[in-house]
């Protein structure tokens, strides 16, 4: 209380400064855990595997190849490769930017909130950076797409209202300069991450909450915003179906079905918002049922209020209207209207409302703010500690929460306890295990996966290719072939299955399983040369030449596949050629006795 006192007394600037000094110092603190945090998931793909990251070059492709990264977040990717230069591949730098930009969009948040005169502009900032929903953006190192953008979407939103002031008349603008820095900064926005494209959509908002009524005039300086908007979208749309791979069974779903989830997410938001338990880096994938009356109550519920909302305007003002409209546009393309690849695991992830929130969080601290006022002093006072303790309790949950992302195999094993039917956890932790030589743990929880997901190829493929590591070939080979019925195309499956048969002495077996995988994949090496070195085995010589000169002309340096080549044209009489294919197997691999001296032997045979 002695503190609050005496930030009042201060000259406004200086209790600005202490403030945001305050609010950037809470947001590390709650954060610390993070600090000290590895890589999760997909932060190989963007980071520590990105071969885009080791080279100067990578820089280009970057910006000009769209495939180069696995989202075209190009602004995202520029940083880590700054940050790959300067850290390698020491994981606190990127967090600590993570953070540190984290709390940068919050008091840009309250910058905005105050440019806009909301009540509570404070309190809404620091319940954006403390709230516990907000640890996946910021603790997840590949989720600086939602920390960047942020940042830049809220400094394009005051940018644009230096030029034009939502409450002032339409004919009365600011200086050009500022709406040409504000396009400017909303493209920047766009390129770190495309849920930013909702900005014109949130100044229109804006404009009507504090005029009243939009005209022609408040929407030209706007319409080149959602040209760029429409064009990001589309090109993020394209993306997501080509190259990330957001098709298939998983998102084939009806206009009734989509509404459905659209309807049923924006509840399980709020909720998280208003009581942020049990919160998991992957949330159960609910069944839609479009005939059941009780989810079709979700959607309907949420046109019911945005209608009471619109027609209580007048009464309770246009603010609630508008921060829930706000709410809804900006997770709209989080929806379910357009495919996104999480969607094959959940239909609601915490990181697709780190700028949603704003909208009830702004309406809350306003609301929180008045009623303090109205109340009187001694209620104020009661008030004002309510709310910090509130903050400190929300601080205290994010703290603890972001220990959930201290490595992958710490979230894989939360998310599974808090979602035992997460098949993807339970896949990917069984992928991090194996590559740790704990094949046995590995293979109960690809066996978990596919028991959740028994229509899943990649599972089966997993759980049989551990299999026969583990010395069960026939429950191995049992499995690879349910992986392949499944899916008919996976190459990884079916030269795991060959491999298979061909140590458990099925060679007629093995060879049609080698053939299947040239057949999907004429480049593999690896078939050509097992396929070819059989054939030889089998007699059918001339074939097997063949198929390991394939493999050598797909790949050059593989010294094996020139030896078994080398002894392939030997038996069929052509010495001079085996004898060149034994030196280039000499020449990768120089120390091999045995093809040393089947070369001098045929150097020794007489023309």
């Amino acid at each position: 209380m002695k503190l609050l006192r005496e930030l009042r007394r201060l000259t406004p600037p200086t209790r600005a400064a202490i403030l945001s000094l305050l609010l950037v110092a809470a947001t590390v603190v709650a954060y610390l855990p993070a600090l000290g945090a590895g890589f999760v998931w997909d932060d190989d793909s963007h980071v520590t595997d990105n071969p885009a990251l080791d080279s100067p070059g990578g820089l280009g492709r970057i910006w000009i190849d769209p495939e180069a990264t696995p989202q075209y977040y190009p602004l995202v990717h520029t940083t880590f490769w700054v940050e790959h230069r300067l850290f390698g591949l020491e994981p606190f730098g990127y967090h600590l930017d993570n953070v540190l930009l984290h709390a940068v969009t919050a008091l840009l948040l309250v910058a905005a909130l105050r440019r806009l005169r909301l009540p509570g502009a404070w309190l809404a900032g620091f319940l954006f950076a403390l709230h516990p929903v907000q640890v996946e953006s910021v603790a997840w190192i590949s989720e600086r797409k939602n920390v960047l953008s942020g940042a830049l979407y809220l400094a394009a939103a005051l940018s644009y209202w230096r030029f034009a002031p939502p409450e002032a008349p339409p004919d009365e603008r600011g200086p050009r300069r500022f709406w040409l820095a504000a396009v400017a900064l909303f493209a920047a926005a766009l390129l770190a991450k495309t849920v930013t494209a909702t900005l014109p959509a949130a100044l229109l908002l804006v404009r009507y909450w504090k005029a009243g009524r939009l005209g022609r005039r408040d929407l030209w300086p706007v319409l080149p915003f959602f040209a760029m908007a429409t064009a990001a979208g589309l090109t993020t749309i394209r993306l997501e179906l080509h190259h990330v791979g957001a098709t298939g069974e998983s998102w084939d779903l009806s206009v009734l079905e989509r509404i459905l989830v659209a309807g049923r997410a924006l509840w399980f938001y709020l909720g998280k918002l208003l009581w942020p338990a049990e919160l998991s880096f992957i949330y159960p994938r609910w069944g839609l049922e479009p005939g059941d009356p009780l989810q079709l109550l979700f959607p309907a519920a949420a046109v019911a209020a945005i209608l009471a909302l619109f027609l209580s305007r007048e009464r309770i003002g246009r603010g609630p209207l508008v921060a829930a409209l706000f709410f809804a546009a900006t997770l709209a393309p989080a929806l379910g209207f357009v495919n996104v690849y999480p969607f094959r695991f959940s239909f609601v992830a915490d990181h697709f409302q780190y700028l949603a929130c704003i909208g009830p969080i702004a309406l809350a601290a306003a609301g929180l703010t008045i009623a303090g006022r109205r109340l009187g002093a001694m209620p104020a006072r009661a008030g004002a500690v309510a709310a910090v303790a509130v903050l400190i309790a929300l601080g205290a949950s994010s703290w603890q929460r972001t220990h959930a992302y201290a490595d992958a195999e710490t979230l894989w094993l939360d998310t599974i306890a808090r979602n035992p039917g997460a098949w993807m956890a339970h896949t990917n932790l069984g992928v991090l295990l194996d590559h740790a030589g704990r094949t046995e743990e590995a293979y109960r929880h690809y066996a978990a996966a596919v028991r959740l997901r028994p229509g899943y190829a990649e599972g089966w493929s997993n759980l049989g290719t551990t299999a026969a590591r583990l010395g069960r070939p026939e429950e191995a080979i049992a499995d690879l072939e349910r992986a392949l019925h499944l899916e008919p195309s996976d190459v990884g499956a079916a030269m795991n299955l060959a491999n298979v048969l061909f140590t458990t002495g099925r060679v007629d077996d093995a060879v049609a399983a080698y053939r299947r995988v040239v057949a999907l994949q004429p480049d593999h090496a690896a078939a050509h040369n097992n396929l070819g070195a059989l054939l030889i085995e089998r007699g059918e010589v001339a074939e097997g030449v063949h198929h390991l000169q394939a493999a050598v002309r797909c790949r050059p340096d593989f010294a094996r596949a020139w030896t078994t080549l080398g002894e392939g044209l030997a038996a069929l009489g052509r010495p001079a050629e085996a004898a060149e294919a034994y030196r280039r197997a000499l020449a990768l691999d120089p120390g091999n006795a045995a093809v040393r001296g089947r070369l001098r032997a045929l150097e020794a045979e007489p023309p």
